[in-house]
């Protein structure tokens, strides 16, 4: 294998950069993703008996407490559930909006390596025939080991251009799915707290819920070192 990689010429080298940057991210987002991913409905029932137990600051102390999408728009409903449902759902929605950004973060680039891997191994295929029929024009005489040879080398950019496009695309393709399957737990876990807070409202206890006094969820805290970390320092 590596003695192919040589003989493909100074283009396997981009190729290979795409394949590490392809795989830095692939990883990253696996981390990220499976670090997100709870038990839903162990989740659910702690929250729900914090609600009917103690309260709606309780309630959103365990959201606090837990990573992931799921309690990050539940942390996000709850601390609006003294304006009514109404207000719950449109947090619900805002958050919703924010998580998946966040889920979708960085899957560009592994679109972006899949498209550019085989292109960059065309190319390098093309410059390879080009120097294959030089050599054939050099030689004045049309070799089958010439031809041959050239154009075997000419092809191994197309090869592992190929090849790398595969192993993202592959990566890429369990990481949508990961997404599609925290953005199921979002929507339907988002369903039972409406209909948990409707049940509520209609028994007159949504109405004496109070503004929550817990910390901002880990997203906003998030978002908030960002943005600090952005800023630019003065002299």
């Amino acid at each position: 294998m590596v003695q192919y990689f040589l003989q493909g010429g100074g283009f396997m080298w981009p190729i290979l950069v795409l394949l590490l940057f392809g795989l830095g991210f692939g990883i990253e987002r696996l981390i990220t993703l499976f670090s997100a991913s709870i038990n839903t409905r162990k989740f659910l029932g702690s929250v729900r008996g914090a609600l009917h137990n103690e309260g709606y600051d309780a309630a959103v102390v365990v959201c606090s407490k837990t990573p992931g999408p799921v309690a990050e728009v539940f942390h996000a409903g709850l601390t609006r559930a003294h304006r009514g449902i109404d207000a719950v759902e449109k947090g619900i929605e805002s958050a919703g909006a924010v998580e998946m950004a966040f889920l979708e973060k960085n899957m560009v680039w592994l679109s972006t390596v899949i498209t550019l891997a085989p292109m960059l191994g065309f190319t390098g295929t093309v410059y390879g025939m080009i120097q294959a029929f030089d050599d054939i024009k050099a030689a004045n005489e049309i070799s089958p080991s010439v031809v041959a040879g050239g154009i075997s080398v000419a092809l191994l950019t197309t090869l592992f251009g190929l090849v790398v496009a595969i192993i993202i695309q592959l990566i890429q393709n369990f990481l949508i799915s990961r997404v599609d399957k925290l953005v199921v737990e979002m929507e339907e876990s988002s369903v039972v707290l409406l209909d948990e807070l409707a049940e509520m409202e209609l028994a007159g206890k949504l109405s004496k819920a109070k503004p929550a006094k817990t910390a901002p969820s880990k997203r906003v805290t998030q978002i908030h070192k960002t943005k600090k970390g952005s800023k630019p320092q003065k002299e």
